[in-house]
């Protein structure tokens, strides 16, 4: 009942008008992949056009890898870019102000074939790369500073709904019968577009982040007044001086522990490396592989299983506890990866393992939904008082897509050297995340950020893993 009254219309809008950010970022993860045929047309159409002879096998390899792995590079230097925007500019006007750069995108990818020009439709993907790399790091961090404590991990789910529901989009536009074709894919690239556009119009009526204000530019009545719009209510001294006090242990602690920053990482490796890309980027050709006559909808069925298990663990997240859910969906997906690894080697002798293999894929996408979609954006939020936050994000988001960036390249070549056995590879990292997790990650639930970074400096995960109870805490109970 806490949770619903502190719902209020203002902090709706707020999260709303910052996921259309994690939306793009989704969008333009999954939109490469369908139109695959007719982009590599279209790059051998213009070779033959510039040089008058057909593009060379390697060449037009070379050229797609290029397509799909800078998108990735953009997002490295995005990422690692988080930190020079948000303390000058402030959370929500850097997310406006990025937004210039997903125009420039959708211009250049949705004129390219027009121009001729593959080399637009590149420098396109790492355009966007780079303002999908920026909203990684700005839309947890503001959704996380805008979000009262009883709500944080509900609404820090978002972002990573805001990515499933963008793949899920990018898959179903990108069929045959829509944009997938050969007359509608610079659209189909070009639609970027609509999402910014969208968010331009709904940001700025979005107030910025009272924690930034307070801490970072010390305007206390203009936090007072965002903290009321979005709380719905007049009374926000607790807030305040949660706020004051996170800034006062600011000041005397000038550094930051190792701990939450090994975290930090290790939790976005275990998003990325746990297989999980492996699965959005060749799941069409796993289910070819698999025997399945439509492989095109069994990937949009994993994209609709993806978008609900994120729902799922956007309702149990607060019950649960953050360290619990990473657990589980890490247990979850090593089983499944296990499984998947049954049905590819028996596929030939055993025709109906076909249909363990899309159960196992299935299963892994929910687990993967459960635990490590969602939790390691948010949870970089918790761990870092306001200073050092941007640059955790930024450490934080450059080493989630580096290893993104690794799966996406390496896969297929890893692939065929251990043929079926290479979910073997994913399910020994697995299980030592899970491992690192059972005994690093502290529980963050019902907890402020004080009393996070307060629990690292008396010592550690050890001394963090206590209970919500155990600590006099601002939380749900006295925010009513």
């Amino acid at each position: 009942v806490v949770s619903l009254k502190q719902m209020t219309a203002r902090l709706m809008l707020a999260v709303g008008g910052a996921v259309l950010g994690s939306l793009q970022f989704g969008y333009n993860t999954g939109v490469i992949n369908a139109p695959q045929k007719v982009i590599e047309d279209f790059y051998n159409q213009t070779w033959l056009y510039r040089y008058e002879e057909p593009i060379t096998t390697g060449t037009l390899t070379t050229l797609w890898s290029l397509s799909v792995a800078i998108f990735s590079v953009g997002g490295m230097v995005g990422s690692f870019s988080v930190g020079l925007f948000v303390n000058r500019f402030g959370r929500r006007n850097s997310m406006l102000m990025s937004n210039s750069l997903a125009f420039l995108a959708a211009v250049l990818m949705g004129f390219s074939k027009v121009a001729y020009s593959f080399e637009m439709l590149v420098l396109g993907r790492f355009v966007v790369g780079l303002y999908s790399g920026l909203t990684t790091g700005f839309v947890p961090m503001y959704v996380g500073e805008v979000s009262p404590t009883a709500l944080r991990g509900a609404l820090g789910t978002f972002h990573q709904l805001g990515i499933v529901v963008g793949i899920l989009i990018a898959q179903v536009f990108g069929m045959d019968l829509i944009m997938g074709n050969e007359s509608w894919w610079p659209l189909l690239l070009g639609f970027t577009f609509v999402p910014s556009l969208l968010q331009c119009i709904i940001l700025p009526f979005a107030p910025e982040s009272p924690r930034f204000l307070l801490i970072n530019r010390n305007e206390e009545n203009k936090a007072k007044s965002v903290l009321k719009k979005l709380r719905g209510t007049t009374d926000v001294s607790s807030d305040l001086q949660e706020m004051k006090e996170e800034s006062r242990q600011m000041m005397r602690e000038k550094k930051v522990t190792i701990l939450p920053i090994l975290i930090a990482i290790v939790l976005q490796l275990s998003q990325q490396l746990s297989g999980i890309n492996a699965v959005f980027y060749y799941s069409t050709s796993i289910f070819e592989k698999s025997g399945v006559e439509q492989p095109v909808y069994a990937t949009i069925g994993s994209g609709v299983v993806n978008t609900a298990f994120t729902v799922v663990s956007l309702f149990v997240v607060e019950r649960a506890g953050r360290r619990t859910l990473h657990l589980i969906g890490l247990a979850g997906m090593a089983g499944c990866a296990v499984l998947m690894t049954i049905a590819l080697v028996l596929l030939d002798q055993m025709p109906w393992m076909s249909y363990l293999s899309i159960v196992a894929i299935f299963g892994f996408v929910a687990f993967f939904e459960i635990g490590p979609g969602p939790i390691p954006w948010f949870i970089v939020a918790e761990l870092f008082s306001q200073g050092p936050r941007p640059a955790a994000f930024a450490v934080a988001g450059l080493s989630n897509w580096t290893s993104n960036f690794i799966v996406g390249m390496g896969f297929q070549y890893v692939e065929l050297l251990c043929g079926p056995y290479v979910f073997i590879i994913f399910t020994v990292l697995l299980i030592l995340f899970f491992v690192f997790t059972y005994f690093k990650v502290p529980e963050t639930r019902g907890r402020t950020f004080d009393e996070i970074s307060s629990g690292f400096r008396q010592g550690g995960a050890s001394q963090s893993d206590k209970t919500p109870d155990e600590f006099h805490s601002l939380g749900a109970d006295s925010q009513v």
